[in-house]
């Protein structure tokens, strides 16, 4: 009897893991096709997007835009990125915002929106999931 419960909770363990494992979701941050930028690296991307600077670091102009803050892809990007959650993404801007140092990055609906504004705006940098990759952006980390 011992002996299969275990086995059972093993089991049940070893489904949530194959479970939890295919949601994972891949997150890439790109640039237009039209950008130079050809890397970028983990720091650079955490200072722009966390408003700790503006430009790329040829010191061209760095518009960043988030997805949107329901996104699996937006929790993924600032985890791997800048190594916070959620909550302490939000404290980080209430700080920034209430002491007039900056405001946080312009938010889209989801991927395909991000492209459209990089089509408009070379200067723009975001995220999207891998598999939303096109001719149309250039990958320059992957978190």
């Amino acid at each position: 009897m011992f002996h299969i419960r275990f086995t059972v909770l093993g089991l049940a363990l070893g489904l949530g893991a194959s479970v939890a494992a295919a949601d994972v979701v891949v997150v890439v941050l790109v640039v237009s096709a039209k950008n130079p930028m050809a890397t970028m690296n983990k720091n650079q991307v955490a200072d722009i997007f966390l408003g700790k600077t503006s430009r790329f670091p040829d010191g061209r102009q760095a518009v960043p835009i988030d997805l949107a803050e329901s996104s699996a892809a937006r929790d993924e990007f600032y985890l791997n990125v800048t190594g916070k959650s959620p909550s302490q993404l939000k404290a980080h801007w209430a700080k920034i915002i209430f002491t007039g140092r900056g405001e946080p990055p312009l938010e889209v609906a989801n991927g395909a929106e991000l492209k459209k504004r990089m089509a408009d705006n070379p200067n723009v940098l975001g995220y999207i999931e891998r598999n939303m990759v096109d001719d149309s952006v250039r990958v320059v980390l992957v978190p």
